[in-house]
This record gives C-alpha cells, structure tokens and sequence, in this order.
C-alpha cells in the first residue's frame, strides 16, 4: 500500500505543479514553492512565505475539484484571508467555484487511496 500511496503522490505533485502554473499566468502573485501532503484537515494552504501546500488526496477528486483548490489557494497570494474581495478574485477565474467547493464538502471524505482502489476494483487488502 505505501508504494502505491507513493506513485499517487508523485501523480499528484506533477498535476499541482501543471494546474498551478496555468491559473498562475491568470491570478499573478508570487509563489516560492509547492508541497504536497496527507492534510488531515485541509485541501490546501498557502504560507505568507509563498508556498503552496496540497493535499495529494485531491489526485481522486474530479480534476475541475482539484483545479479549484489550487485557484483558492493562488488567490491567497493577492488576498491573504477569505474577504469579499479574495471571493471575488476567486469567482473572477473560476465562476462556478461554489459547486466544486460544494462538492468537496460533501464527497471529501471518499477522497482515499483505498477508496480509489475499491472504486477501480483492485482489493485494498489480501485475504489470509
């Protein structure tokens, strides 16, 4: 399992690292890195140093689910909190942002590796 949970987080760095540079060309700012983890409580975060965190588990997540994460978070390079003005900054790139965003909140949960798994028919575990 952790080889596997491995490749998904090399998959899921190229993907940020990709999506990040196109809504970067749209949003501006300036970002000093990009890191990728298994967030407990967070999809994504953006330091006041630059850097942008991600949770590899958005790799399950629609790709549109993913994209909107990584705008939220490039928007933060402009608007460091969630004020009418970072909203609108993130509506500006992505107008139908709140039906991603809905959509995390509901289906976050079965964002996992061995709910990938099952989904694609690939037992989590052996049986003995």
């Amino acid at each position: 399992m952790e080889i596997m949970e491995k490749r998904y987080r090399k998959a899921a760095r190229e993907r940020f690292e990709i999506r990040t540079a196109h809504y970067h060309q749209i949003t501006g700012g300036h970002y000093t890195s990009i890191t990728v983890r298994d967030q407990k409580s967070r999809w994504g975060s953006c330091s006041t140093s630059g850097t942008l965190s991600f949770n590899y588990r958005l790799i399950f997540a629609p790709p549109i689910v993913l994209d909107y994460v990584v705008v939220h978070e490039l928007c933060h390079l402009t608007h460091m909190n969630h004020s009418k003005d970072f909203w609108n900054m993130v509506r500006s790139v992505m107008p139908d942002y709140q039906i991603h965003r809905q959509w995390l909140r509901n289906h976050g949960h079965e964002l996992t590796l061995e709910a990938h798994l099952t989904k694609l028919g690939i037992p989590v575990a052996l049986d003995p």
